[in-house]
């Protein structure tokens, strides 16, 4: 690298405002009312900000984690921070961080069980606040992800946004529902809705490409600069000054989709991060996200493996 050169920031805030701790069982297929024997199983920490640290910490990005962890079941947690060698930042709260359940077949179909969290007061919020804009006077670049505790309005969430956001902030928004809505109107600079999620907002049946990019587009009039828009094995549709750009990943033989749509936000914050072309954040963000389905758990293994599929994304 010349002198002149200057070297990207890695830096970014996962920000997981309700981590879970993950109990996924895999078996052959799921009947309702019924006892179901689970073949094999785990438990680990996750949420979607943590999900999303994970993959960029892999990455080699340098990642602080924060948002809000109940005390009396944190020791997973932290030695996950740990061993992936993140910055730990949670504020820690009264209670255990909640169990959801995640049961795989296998076909792939995932089927999700989440219980609600813990619920936090005024001064968990204060404390959180307060930790929030500290980091980013250091910080430009930042990935609020997944659903919101009890005590934690969809206006306080998006209020969030857009303080960071006018204080010059780069904020890459994964939610649903009423959340993600109400966090629409913050303006993030990124949003990541899968097609179901895409949907949900518009309150309409979205069968075709057109009809997506009909519904997207009421996003970037919005003023978000960036919809990105998930479609499973279909790719990925992005939206920004550019015009739309698509992405198709090979077929992939799919052991589980946990964690895809977090890996895919993982994928587009490291090509940010490097100040890759579109293209090529497109291209490599599908393939990390089409790689994150051939495994159990979320991260990084294999780089090569994630570089051999990115030879095979079609863009259009």
């Amino acid at each position: 690298m010349s002198e002149t050169e200057i070297k990207p920031s890695l830096k970014v805030v996962a920000v997981t405002l309700n981590p879970a701790l993950d109990l996924t069982g895999h078996l052959s297929s799921l009947t309702a009312g019924t006892v179901n024997v689970v073949d094999s199983g785990s438990l680990h920490p996750a949420g979607k900000g943590v999900n999303v640290a994970k993959v960029l910490a892999e990455l080699g990005a340098e990642v602080t984690v924060t948002g809000l962890l109940g005390r009396e079941n944190q020791d997973g947690f932290c030695q996950l921070f740990e061993q992936i060698g993140v910055i730990d930042k949670f504020v820690r709260v009264s209670g255990a961080t909640r169990i959801n359940v995640k049961l795989v077949e296998q076909d792939g179909r995932v089927s999700d069980i989440n219980f609600p969290g813990v619920e936090v007061n005024a001064t968990d919020i204060a404390k959180f606040e307060a930790t929030l804009f500290e980091l980013a006077n250091s910080h430009d670049v930042f990935v609020i992800a997944g659903s919101l505790p009890r005590g934690i309005s969809t206006q306080q969430c998006a209020k969030w946004i857009e303080q960071l956001q006018q204080q010059g902030k780069q904020v890459l928004f994964d939610s649903s529902k009423a959340a993600f809505a109400e966090g629409l109107d913050a303006k993030p600079w990124l949003v990541k809705p899968n097609d179901e999620e895409l949907a949900d907002w518009a309150k309409c049946e979205l069968h075709s490409d057109e009809e997506i990019i009909e519904v997207a587009e009421q996003l970037a009039t919005k003023g978000i600069e960036n919809v990105v828009v998930s479609l499973g094995a279909k790719g990925v549709m992005w939206r920004n000054h550019e015009g739309w750009l698509r992405a198709e990943p090979p077929k992939m033989t799919v052991v589980s989709t946990v964690g895809a749509g977090d890996t895919l936000v993982a994928g587009m914050c490291w090509g940010h991060l490097q100040h890759w072309t579109k293209s090529e954040t497109l291209r490599f963000a599908t393939a990390l996200s089409a790689y994150a389905v051939t495994q159990v758990g979320v991260g990084v293994d294999d780089i090569n493996a994630v570089k051999a599929i990115e030879e095979n994304v079609q863009l259009s």
